[in-house]
């Protein structure tokens, strides 16, 4: 028999607008029909969910763990204690991110992380570093940095047997420029990020075939009158899908919108950039080589002296991303979805099958209430959450 399921009553934000009093139904796994029900044809075992948003699960580029558990830890239960996480908070496809390590600690992760791409925990494989800039290092070792060579880019490429979706680039940095293009050339996302790149050196590395721009603003040189950098160049592309870490820490509200106004919706995609803490709590993590402190979901590199360190990716859920966008920074919902779904699926290739509410996707789907918190959770037409 077929599982059927159909959630009705609730605003639907599709990709045409948004359908009020929507109905949702879902047969194996998949979406096969989208309509508004009138109130007589409501069935009493319908899910209910009247006065809620449903969404398309949400779609992480960059994510580096949660849980209280890492992405290159080494442990496959480690990973799926990420993943559930995040899922937990709507996140129903993800890309795990690799920190900056030697090049066979990195391909031993790479290879783990294969494993759970190709068993549908995960959707790709993302390398941040070791190929960027000491000067906009961040959260990465300096010691363990370097330019990149493109045979070495290939080695990692190759170590996750086709499940490598993006690496993030300091293209300015010898070997950029023809690591970009071995990354085009194999079908792998070239983002340019961690970068001291000039804005016309951010612009050959756009024609290289470099199409995102990894958490623009955050690890590069900030916008210049006299010397625009590589932010004007990224943000100017229509070629380029720029990221953004939507935490209230990472961005001033004005920057975002400044981002939102230029890109426009389908070329901004929020990310999270989480790490262990990430639905978790504050305290001291590992992330890579170095120690990182936790205060007050701000995640910092450890200091002997006590002062502030660098930010050290975030604590960041990616629907508390939504919920800041719509209820803070004056983004309308639609916009938010496609920055948190349509718009990170269509660059992922995976538009066909997950990052909006239509029939044929995968249902997968979430419930938020009035105040854009999650309430329920369906990832290809299972619950996560229930509501």
């Amino acid at each position: 028999m077929t599982k059927q399921l159909t959630l009705t009553g609730a605003r639907v934000v599709t990709p045409d607008g948004v359908l009020d009093g929507g109905r949702v139904t879902v047969a194996d796994g998949r979406i096969t029909a989208v309509d508004a029900a009138p109130a007589s044809a409501v069935d009493p075992a319908d899910v209910d969910l009247a006065g809620h948003w449903l969404v398309p699960g949400f779609v992480d580029l960059h994510n580096h763990g949660g849980g209280g558990a890492s992405f290159t830890s080494g442990t496959p239960e480690d990973v799926l204690t990420a993943v559930r996480t995040h899922r937990a908070h709507g996140t129903t496809t993800l890309v795990a991110s690799t920190v900056t390590g030697d090049l066979d600690t990195l391909a031993r992760q790479a290879g783990l992380l294969s494993e759970l791409v190709e068993q549908g925990d995960l959707a790709g494989v993302h390398f941040e570093g070791p190929f960027i800039s000491p000067c906009r290092k961040g959260a990465h070792s300096e010691a363990l940095l370097r330019d990149p060579d493109p045979a070495e880019v290939r080695k990692l490429v190759d170590a996750a047997r086709g499940t490598a979706a993006m690496c993030t680039l300091a293209t300015e940095r010898p070997g950029g420029l023809d690591a970009v293009r071995v990354l085009v050339e194999h079908g792998v996302i070239a983002a340019v990020g961690h970068t001291d790149a000039t804005y016309e050196q951010t612009r050959e590395a756009i024609d290289a075939g470099a199409t995102v721009a990894t958490h623009l603003f955050n690890a590069m040189p900030p916008l210049g009158h006299r010397a625009p950098g590589p932010i004007a160049a990224l943000l100017e592309d229509e070629r380029v899908t720029v990221e953004l870490i939507n935490d209230g820490t990472h961005l001033h509200p004005a920057a975002l919108r400044l981002a939102f106004a230029r890109a426009g919706r389908d070329r901004t995609a929020f990310i999270t950039d989480a790490m262990d803490a990430a639905g978790f709590g504050d305290g001291r993590y590992r992330l890579g080589p170095l120690d990182v402190d936790v205060v007050d979901g701000v995640a910092r590199i450890a200091t002997d002296d006590g002062t502030p360190g660098s930010i050290a990716g975030s604590t960041l859920t990616l629907d508390a991303a939504l919920r800041r966008a719509v209820t803070e920074d004056g983004i309308p919902v639609e916009d938010a979805v496609r920055a948190v779904s349509t718009t990170p699926a269509r660059l992922l290739g995976r538009a066909d099958r997950v990052g909006a509410i239509a029939p044929g996707l995968d249902a997968d789907l979430v419930a938020l209430d009035a105040a854009f918190t999650v309430r329920a959770v369906l990832r290809r037409g299972a619950w996560v959450v229930k509501p």
